[in-house]
Order: structure tokens, then sequence, then C-alpha cells
């Protein structure tokens, strides 16, 4: 029998604050008729949210020694610098960029208080339960009260205007489902962790005070988009799901997905819903200011149709490719960073950030994949097509080390915020690992307001993995 070490980990994290009918929305929603316009909207608030905080340092240098506000992301700028903000929380609602700029959430709704973790009844839920509130006809803003753990036990399907706002709070959703969007609109999701969903289904669920019907087996995607439009997911950190991370399909439409945290999955998000399916042409995502993390496979995303603009992307390697399409979508890929692979026994088609699917040479050289200021480094590669052949590599951006840094900062604090944040995802791989013993309860914690205790009883060849856990988050004290 291996000898069994008990070691106490002490984690120093950082301490946190405690319209009135839906709208049914066809398969075919409006398009934005401008999309470059959107996506230039996009790099003028990204342009002055940087410039504003150059300023401050220039004019504040010699009047404070306190921080600066501003960090150049636009959506964080917004909010973040309002000391107010747990007082101002729908402020958030007017923060969105790109082409989910338009989602309302629940703003100008009463503040629903989740009080209760349990998903006992996905047909007659208790009030005071997440379920409860996104069912509800009338818009709502929802906010958790203290760190909260929900494990559903079928999809969670959401009604119109409708926010979940988990900040001040640790919130994870689990289990089956698990976030449902669908033929609805004016979605705001944010800064909640999202992992480890599974399919449910094949019983009734309700999805309004006044409906409720039988639902076919889902898939185990953590948020499914079906035929929907002004959604905004933003600061949240998914992993760990059996589908998609995120996928939007069935004509939905003005998207924004920015600020996440993308760990641990393969098939990342899927934008379109088949090669055929002619209303996903109308699709317009916006994607950005997301990070790209460990054990990533493919599909970041993968397109079908539509119009999707990448934007200052942090890609930390993939190990098929990072961005995938077919049925002759329009990406335009900006300031984004791609990191190819490290590993040393990988094929040259690995380096390639872009890959088309299910199509030849011949098909695909019309359709229009821009690259422009991406960073390329560890030698990936992004092979452009349609009007505009070559690749718009900007010498500030290649080379200069100010646009990798403006990178990293304007991804910094992507994924949920506060406790957990975004390096949950390999923490949670760590205890699966070092908490599969015979030998009795895998972890005791005890949270307090500023640390985290935990005590890990290990075997000694999952060692590495703890000391993973102890260079991110804390030292190490060992016990004999």
């Amino acid at each position: 029998m291996l000898q069994i070490t008990s070691i106490v980990l002490v984690l120093l994290l950082s301490s946190f604050p405690h319209l009135p009918w839906a709208m049914l929305n066809l398969t075919l929603p409006s398009a934005h008729p401008d999309p470059e316009f959107v996506a230039q909207e996009v790099r003028r608030r990204v342009n002055a949210s940087v410039f504003r905080r150059e300023m401050l340092q220039t004019t504040q240098r010699d009047q404070s020694s306190s921080p600066l506000c501003f960090t150049g992301n636009p959506i964080d700028d917004c909010w973040k610098c309002d000391p107010d903000w747990p007082n101002n929380r729908q402020r958030l609602a007017d923060c969105a960029i790109g082409f989910g700029q338009y989602a309302m959430g629940g703003k100008n709704g009463d503040y629903y208080i989740v009080t209760d973790s349990s998903d006992d009844d996905a047909v007659n839920p208790k009030p005071g339960t997440l379920r409860y509130a996104v069912i509800r006809e009338e818009p709502l803003w929802i906010v958790f009260p203290s760190n909260m753990h929900i494990k559903l036990e079928q999809e969670l399907i959401f009604n119109s205007f409708k926010t979940i706002d988990g900040r001040g709070a640790n919130v994870h959703i689990t289990g089956g489902g698990c976030i449902t969007l669908q033929y609805i609109s004016n979605v705001i999701i944010h800064n909640v962790h999202i992992h480890h969903c599974v399919p449910s289904g094949n019983t009734n669920v309700r999805s309004s005070p006044t409906h409720y019907g039988y639902r076919t087996k889902s898939d185990g995607d953590g948020i499914s988009i079906f035929g929907a439009k002004d959604i905004w997911i933003d600061h949240c950190t998914l992993s760990h799901c059996t589908d998609g991370l995120i996928d939007a399909v069935m004509g939905s439409t003005g998207i924004t997905i920015s600020n996440n945290f993308f760990s641990h999955h393969n098939e990342v998000m899927l934008l379109g819903h088949s090669d055929e399916y002619l209303p996903d042409s109308g699709m317009q995502v916006t994607i950005a200011f997301n990070h790209f993390g460990e054990q990533l496979v493919q599909r970041m995303p993968r397109c079908r149709r539509g119009y999707i603009h990448v934007v200052n992307n942090d890609f930390t390697e993939w190990e098929m490719y990072a961005i995938g399409g077919s049925g002759h979508p329009t990406i335009n890929s900006q300031g984004n960073r791609y990191v190819a692979p490290s590993n040393p026994n990988a094929k040259i088609g690995d380096s390639q950030v872009t890959k088309r699917l299910d199509s030849g040479d011949g098909e695909w050289k019309d359709w229009n994949w821009r690259s422009e200021g991406d960073v390329m480094v560890n030698g990936a590669f992004f092979v452009s097509s349609g009007e505009e052949l070559e690749v718009k590599y900007e010498k500030a951006y290649s080379v200069d080390p100010k646009s990798v840094d403006l990178i990293g900062q304007l991804t910094f604090h992507a994924g949920a915020l506060g406790v957990g944040g975004r390096y949950f995802s390999s923490m949670v791989s760590c205890f699966e690992l070092i908490a599969d013993f015979p030998a009795g309860p895998a972890i005791l914690l005890f949270t307090r307001p500023f640390s985290t205790l935990l005590v890990l009883p290990i075997f000694f060849p999952r060692i590495s993995c703890l000391c993973y856990l102890v260079l991110q988050f804390g030292p190490l004290i060992l016990i004999h």
C-alpha cells in the first residue's frame, strides 16, 4: 500500500463583497445592416479605452500613487471604475460591445436574489431557486448573496430579458443540460463558472410560468443558443462539458462572447447549424477579449455561414486547430495572439490557425477569411482567402511587444472574477486526480473571508499535481 501523506494547502485568495413580456424570436432574426460598422465600433471603443488609460497614467503619475482604474478593456472599464458598482449593477447592460451590444438582459427589471441552490423539480421549481427566476415572463436581474454550486437535474431553459449576475460571489453551474436559450432574446450571462455539463432530458421541463413540455435528450452543452438573438456572455469560466462549451445555431444572431476563459475541452464553440441551413447566413457573432487556455483541441470557433468577428483574443495552444469553418462563413480576425502547440513532434498542420472543413481548395478559395494585425507565435500561421488574399501583418503587431502586451492586458481578467477565477478549471482537474483514493474523504474545505484551507490526503505520485496548485495559489506546509 502506498504511503499516504497528509498535506495542508493554504490558498490565499482575493476577498470580495458580499419590458414586461418575453419576445419570441423567429428562426431568421434580422441581421445588422452594416457588419463592418460594428467591427469598426469595437476597434474604436478599444482604442478610446486604451487612450484614456494612457492619459490617466500621464496626468496622475505625479498626483497619486493609487492604482489606476482603466485597463484598456472597454467592457471592464465601463463598469469596474465605478466604486459603487454593487449598488448600480444594471449599469453592466450598457457595457456590451459588438454584435451583442443591444442585449438588455434584465435591465429596468426587479432584482431577484437566488437563496436556494437546489434544483429538485424542473416542472414546478421552488421560489428562491435559479430555475424559478429564469422562466419568469418579466425582466429580472438575478444575483447571488453568497457562493453557490447549482447542480442542475435538467437543462435550465431561459425566458427573455434575464441577466445572471454572479459578481461578488463564486457561482458554479453544473449537471444536466446546462443552459438553454431557445427562441428568446435579451439575455446576459455574467461572471459564473459553467462546467461538467452532461446530457439530460427525456422528461418534462418548464420554460415559462404557463408552459412546460417534454424535452428529448440534450447534448450536454455548457450554453446552447438556439434561434435566439441579442445575447451577451461575459466573464464566464467554461470547461469539461460533454458537447460544446457554447453552441449558437438555428438562426441565432446578435451575439457577443467576451472576457471568458475556456479550457479542458475538445469542441469548444460551434456557430451555425449546418452548411445547408440558410438562415444561419444572417448570423453575426463577436468574439472578443477571451482567453482560450490549456487543453483545448478545436472549434475556437467552428463556423458555418454567418459573419464572425474574432478580435483581441489570446489563443494559447490548440491540438488540432483554432478557427475552422465550412459553408462559406466570413471570418474577420483582428488583433489576436495565436500561440501554436509547443509539442516538438506536432505536424506542421497543427501550427495552422485555420482549418477549412468538408471542402476542397477550389471551394474555399472564395471564402472571406482575413487576418489583420494578428500576432503569430511559435510558428503559428493563418491561411487567408477570398477578396484579400495577403495576410496583413503590421509591424507593430508582429514584432512590437506593445501589441503583445496589449493582448495580455485586455485578456488578463478573462473568466469569472474574484474567488475561483480563471484558474479554477486547472484546480478542478488536479482535485479530481489527487482526491480519488480509497482512504476516505477527499477534501475538507473551510472558507474564510481572505483564505481557503484544504486538507488533502494524497498519494505521493500525485504530488506534482498538488505542487501545481501550490505554485498557482499559495504556500505549502507538510505535516508528517
